[in-house]
């Protein structure tokens, strides 16, 4: 047997595997390479020199740029933008705004971070201006598709496309330059949505929801009462509590209140033998009557207890607020706990303690199984200490953080390593990869994530999918298959046809595009389109461009792509709803990818 037909047998039996779906995706894309290694296709360093390919380093570090962002509230603030320039306008506005955002947010942070970000998002501006999340949602994901289009790190195609021109010898494409082809693809999908939607798009929901963490802080500060029972007291410049730690001040004449913690003017707890300085606050709970005794008598400004008060008092950039319920046989069952006491960690407080239901108000409580309590603390003592399995966290912290605090604590960072990370790409200073590398390095010195954090924000089915499926290009070309397989394309759509090459390109790549990786489709596409624009004696640059825009073209099916699975649930879709207006999205790339490409990148 040829190494030919084996690479096209390995080829057919992959795109089964992965029709199929019975084996996770990257056990079929591992397989692959071991194939070709164990019928002596390939040699053991060419078999794993995708995992070495500087591609993978550039996409892996898109994720930790991303998360990067996510961890800062950038695309919380983005959320939050849309909610507020969209209002109650209804549909129209909504969409329109909808889309140019996930559109941009996608070509600089990825299709998958985007939509993940806005999803909650626009489920609650569907619900707030009476629209149906099915008319919204699918047109998100759509959206994305569009946006991965207009940059060079919106899509992994992009980098592994730039990355096969410069190998086939031509001037690798500009950051920015993608978007030739990407803002006809935004502004296409913009209009086809608007008109079309309504039509061909069902009226439902799915049956769950994802949470909107929006008014998070006043939903806690209502549902605990904690309005008229927690109040931010600042010190003046005659405060006798000026040069004293929280510790050392004495609340003993005054029956009930509970001195909680400190806080710097920036929001940030101070620790608990810390003295105090002028501008710093007390939180402090008890009666009004007393709590007002004690300001007067230690020269303190209350600053107020409505629920917007005291809600961005404890919940903010800095610190937050989370809900914990004691489990059975937990360890702390038994253990006294009260309003106001700090938790043995010293960097976090007990805001209250609720029993079925109902506070139990001031005072030394025994813990029982079942009973929630409120705590408040800085997001990282948060996240840190409520990983505990004595007890059991409502809401993520983290989660309820990057959705409900835009712009908290880092995001200049973010946006500048962003902005440097695009300055980097768009003008050529360095490879993408050492670009990536640089970025991501920063977001991990600067403090926005964690070594673990970003370990985790690596999408590694992405990572190994691409890395797997190299060698399978590399196969193609050494082989010949790639080149039979062009040569037999050509001789089928005539010689003297570039733009009917064009066609036979996108349509192979828009049909395995919707049962595979789009990912996947372009590594085994991309080889066979450079030797058929070298036979055929056409530059590669609109080739290549055009396979770019044909493997994002995955709208007929919900597997196509993650985000279109992604938003099946709350949308409430059924397999067959993405067809319809996912044909006519399309058809759009379809005229992009083989009418307009060779306009802006002649043949």
């Amino acid at each position: 047997m040829s190494d030919i037909t084996i690479v096209f047998l390995i080829i057919v039996g992959a795109v089964i595997l992965f029709v199929q779906n019975r084996l996770p995706v990257v056990i079929v894309a591992l397989l692959v390479p071991l194939a070709l290694y164990l019928t002596g296709v390939l040699s053991l360093q060419e078999v794993f020199s995708g995992f070495g390919d500087p591609t993978i380093i550039f996409i892996a570090s898109l994720f930790v740029v991303s998360a990067g962002l996510e961890a800062a509230g950038v695309t919380a603030w983005a959320g939050q933008k849309l909610i507020d320039w969209a209002g109650d306008e209804g549909r129209g506005r909504l969409l329109v705004l909808m889309m140019l955002m996930v559109a941009v947010l996608t070509a600089l942070i990825s299709v998958n971070g985007a939509v993940a970000a806005l999803l909650p998002v626009v489920v609650v501006l569907a619900i707030r201006t009476g629209t149906a999340p099915s008319q919204l949602l699918m047109p998100l994901a759509f959206g994305a598709h569009t946006g991965s289009k207009l940059t060079l790190s919106g899509t992994p195609i992009a980098v592994i496309v730039n990355d096969a021109l410069q190998d086939a010898g031509g001037e690798p494409f500009g950051f920015f330059e993608f978007a030739w082809s990407g803002l006809p693809l935004v502004i296409g999908g913009i209009a086809i949505v608007y008109f079309l939607g309504p039509r061909l798009l069902p009226y439902t929901q799915g049956p769950s929801l994802p949470a909107d963490f929006s008014a998070h802080a006043r939903t806690l500060t209502e549902q605990y009462r904690l309005s008229g029972r927690w109040f931010q007291l600042k010190l003046r410049e005659g405060s006798a509590c000026v040069g004293k730690t929280a510790a050392d001040i004495d609340t003993s004449a005054y029956p009930g209140l509970v001195l909680a913690r400190g806080k710097t003017d920036a929001g940030e707890a101070v620790a608990a033998d810390t003295p105090l300085a002028p501008g710093h606050s007390l939180i402090v709970s008890g009666p009004a009557d007393m709590v007002a005794a004690f300001a007067e008598r230690h020269d303190l400004a209350v600053l107020g207890s409505g629920d917007g008060d005291i809600g961005d008092t404890l919940f903010n950039r800095n610190s937050g607020l989370a809900e914990v319920v004691i489990p059975p046989r937990s360890r702390l069952v038994g253990e006294t706990a009260f309003p106001g006491m700090t938790a043995a960690s010293g960097d976090l407080v007990v805001l209250a303690v609720e029993r079925a239901g109902e506070a139990l108000g001031p005072g030394s409580h025994k813990l029982a199984a079942g009973d929630t309590l409120l705590m408040q603390g800085s997001w990282q003592a948060l996240e840190t200490h409520l990983a505990d399995p004595a007890v059991l966290v409502v809401d993520s912290p983290a989660v309820v953080r990057k959705q409900a605090v835009p712009l908290g604590l880092g995001a200049k960072a973010a946006i500048l390593i962003l902005l440097g990370m695009v300055a980097m790409l768009a003008f050529n200073l360095v490879q993408p990869a050492i670009a990536g590398l640089i970025a991501a390095g920063a977001v991990i010195l600067t403090g926005l994530l964690k070594v673990e954090e970003a370990y985790r924000a690596i999408n590694w089915t992405t990572i190994i999918l691409v890395g797997a499926m190299m060698p399978l290009s590399t196969a193609m070309f050494q082989t010949g298959a790639a080149q039979l397989l062009a040569d037999n394309l050509v001789e089928l759509l005539g010689d003297n046809s570039p733009r009917a090459l064009l066609i036979g390109l996108f349509v192979i790549s828009a049909v395995l595009g919707q049962v595979i990786s789009n990912t996947a489709t372009a590594l085994i596409v991309i080889p066979v389109a450079v030797l058929a624009a070298g036979t055929m004696g056409v530059n590669v640059t609109p080739v290549l461009m055009s396979v770019n825009v044909a493997c994002a073209a995955a709208f007929l099916t919900p597997i196509a792509t993650p985000v279109n699975l992604m938003v099946m649930g709350p949308g409430g879709y059924k397999f067959s709803d993405y067809w319809k207006l996912g044909i006519c999205m399309m058809a759009m790339f379809f005229v992009v990818s083989v009418f307009w490409v060779p306009v802006v990148w002649p043949f």
